[in-house]
């Protein structure tokens, strides 16, 4: 979200019965400004922005660099996925009724980057392309459903985990 959607921010929280203040952590993919817009809203949050976890004004070391996730609590995990940028996360939700959904930020523009991926190379940019397709691979195998970064959420098919196979050979 970016700066200008604060009202929708609130208004949504709103519908669910929640304020800013109940947030208890706050995670933006990377730290593009239309990613991170309103983060300002959440004082009480802990707030992991790419490979920066903080809380107000402690920072705090967590090794994405090695791959090492950050568990949040038994149904949400924090993932790096660098490519985009080379400290991107992607939020892993273990849900009931809808399986694994990863929340992937620009990992991932939309579903059509999957057939078109000069959207994701050339158009929204890529800090390491190699890095970048092999996380790109890992997510469609991980999840059920993912949540690209400007675009609607989509159902990764069976095909779409054949294809990340062959591509992670």
């Amino acid at each position: 979200m970016t700066a200008w959607d604060r009202d929708r921010v609130v208004e949504a929280l709103t519908r669910e019965g929640l304020t800013c203040d109940n947030v208890d952590f706050v995670v933006s993919t990377h730290g593009h400004s239309d990613h991170i817009g309103n983060n300002n809203l959440f004082l009480k949050a802990k707030h992991i922005v790419g490979f920066s976890v903080s809380f107000q004004d402690q920072y705090f070391i967590h090794p994405f660099e090695t791959s090492e996730p950050y568990i949040i609590d038994d149904g949400v995990v924090v993932i790096p996925t660098p490519g985009h940028t080379l400290d991107h996360v992607s939020v892993l939700v273990r849900t009931s009724d809808l399986g694994t959904v990863v929340v992937a930020g620009d990992l991932f523009e939309k579903v059509e980057d999957l057939e078109d991926p000069s959207l994701w190379r050339l158009v929204a940019g890529s800090d390491n392309q190699e890095e970048q397709e092999k996380n790109r691979n890992k997510i469609l195998l991980l999840a059920d459903w993912i949540v690209p970064g400007h675009g609607p959420i989509f159902k990764v098919t069976e095909n779409m985990k054949s294809n990340a196979r062959q591509g992670l050979k």
